[in-house]
This record gives C-alpha cells, sequence and structure tokens, in this order.
C-alpha cells in the first residue's frame, strides 16, 4: 500500500533532488518550459500488432485524423510508430515502416502539429527526419553516433530510451536486485554524452517503463517497479534534461477499467516530476494534470 509516510521518506531522502531544473528549448517555434509546465504527447500505433486498440490506425487518412483530434484534446507532440514493441509483434523492416509513416509525418507537419517518430533504425531515423519529424523517439542503443548525428543535421530533439539491448525488441531482463535509478543515471550519462558528442542539443531521457522484459511478467513485480520509478523521476532530472514517461496499462488490476490506468499512473508521474507524458489516453491526462495544477 502507498502512504503518504512513503512518500514523504522519498522526498526527505532526495530532498537536494526535487530542486533540480532541465533543459528547456523549442520545437518549430513552440517552447517547451518544462520547468513550469509538462507537457502531452499523444500516440498513434501504424502496427496492427498494437495493444492498445483505440490508438491503431491501419490507414494514413485514419491516422493523421487521429493525430489533428490528439492535438485538439491537448497534446503538444504526435508520437507515430509502425512496428509494436510487443515480443509477438510481426518485424517490420525499413521499407515497411517508412511506406507507413513518411506519409503520416508529412500530413501533421502540414497542419503545423509536432511529430516524434519512435524506431530504432537509422534509415528510418534519416527519412522520418527528412519527412519533417520533430523529435526521434530512439528505442534502439545501436548506431548511436549515427543516429545522433541526423538528428543533430536537422535540429531535431531525442528521447533516449532505456533499453537494455540493442532495441526493444530484443530486450533481457531487468535487473532488479538494487535501486534502478543509479542504474538509469549511469546509462543515461553515457548515452547522453555520446548524444552531445555528435552536436545534439535537446535531448529527454525515458526509463523505458512500457517495454517487455521477460522477468517483469508477474503483475504485482511490474507494477511496483513502475510506480517506483516513477515516484523517484525527480532524481533522474539532476541530469539536467527533462524525463519522459510512457503511461503502462496494468491490465491485471484494471481489467475492464484499462482505460482508467494510464490517469492512475499519471497521477504518480505528475508526483515525480514528470516532465513529458506519452499516453494513448490524452484527454484524461490532460484532466488529471489540470486538476493537479490547480491544487
Amino acid at each position: 500500500m502507498l502512504t503518504l509516510e512513503q512518500l514523504a521518506k522519498i522526498l526527505d531522502q532526495n530532498r537536494s533532488a526535487a530542486a533540480a531544473r532541465v533543459q528547456e528549448f523549442s520545437l518549430a517555434g513552440r517552447l517547451f518550459d518544462f520547468n513550469s509546465r509538462p507537457a502531452i504527447m499523444g500516440v498513434v500505433n501504424l502496427s496492427a500488432d498494437s495493444w492498445y486498440r483505440e490508438s491503431v490506425c491501419l490507414t494514413a487518412d485514419a491516422a493523421v485524423q487521429r493525430g489533428k483530434i490528439l492535438a485538439a484534446q491537448g497534446a503538444a507532440i504526435i508520437d507515430v510508430g509502425a512496428e509494436s514493441t510487443l515480443a509477438h509483434a510481426a518485424r517490420v523492416d525499413d521499407a515497411g515502416q517508412n511506406s507507413k509513416l513518411l506519409p503520416v509525418i508529412k500530413e501533421l507537419r502540414a497542419e503545423k502539429i509536432l511529430v516524434s517518430v519512435e524506431t530504432y533504425s537509422p534509415a528510418v531515423t534519416r527519412a522520418s527526419l527528412e519527412a519533417g519529424a520533430n523529435i526521434l523517439n530512439l528505442t534502439g542503443t545501436v548506431a548511436s553516433d549515427e543516429i545522433f548525428r541526423l538528428v543533430a543535421a536537422h535540429d531535431a530533439a531525442v528521447i533516449i530510451c532505456y533499453v537494455a539491448g540493442d532495441n526493444v525488441r530484443t530486450v533481457g531482463d531487468f535487473d532488479l536486485s538494487a535501486d534502478p535509478i543509479p542504474m538509469l543515471r549511469d546509462f543515461f550519462s553515457r548515452q547522453i554524452e555520446i548524444a552531445q558528442r555528435n552536436g545534439v542539443k535537446k535531448i529527454l531521457i525515458d526509463p523505458g517503463l512500457g517495454f517487455y522484459y521477460r522477468n517483469l511478467q508477474d503483475s504485482a513485480v511490474r507494477v511496483r517497479h513502475q510506480m517506483n520509478i516513477f515516484l523517484n523521476t525527480f532524481q533522474l532530472r539532476t541530469l539536467g534534461f527533462p524525463v519522459c514517461h510512457a503511461l503502462p496499462h496494468a491490465f491485471e488490476f484494471f481489467q475492464d477499467e484499462v482505460r482508467s490506468a494510464e490517469p492512475f499512473f499519471a497521477v504518480l508521474a505528475a508526483l515525480g516530476k514528470t516532465d513529458l507524458f506519452r499516453t494513448h489516453e490524452a484527454p484524461r491526462i490532460k484532466a488529471v494534470l489540470d486538476t493537479i495544477r490547480a491544487f
């Protein structure tokens, strides 16, 4: 049971970290003032294998329409991906991803909507940035120098995701034996150094809570891990960069009310000072954040 006493203990043990401020930047003329106001990133899935059915769009027209709706509902950024991260999902080659992604990117950018692309492929990264994508949601660790140079050349931003493996489709087990924050901090410190060395200036970090790890299939273990990371997110902000979180679903607990899961986790993420909320439920998350802000 999460208690007020536990929250107080987290803060008391890390009080200096709670005052950390992070980099703010603009994308296509829009300022993200993360230190005073978090932002929402809505999801459009172009893969039929994606679990969250409400976000799946099987045509470019449907994807663009959903992107427009999400933007109207309060999403500052639309995140599009053409390959599901689920373990059983079909792999999609570069050409297949590009054929789905590029028309959607171009149409959304024509509407002045900021676009993030989720991929670990250098070829897809290049094509997406050339089509106008503003952010790379990087879900791999291979070819980092090449990918970061592409991001820098287009004055784009990158979300560096924690991935325990070459990419999100090949992750191993998550180390649950110790406090995860130092491990995450070390990983992000290394990746940030590589990104900056290659000229990237606009960086966010994402602990990768929505990714498939074999030893996080027990629902209680997984949810405890996710809640712990959410509440301790502010410690990662000491790296100087905003933190993005993909809000999970916890289907085993929420069952028929699964669409309420992301708003629940958004409360914990907000308490932990999350800067960018990646969600399939943009209007619900906006309502949560607006309510918290009114306190």
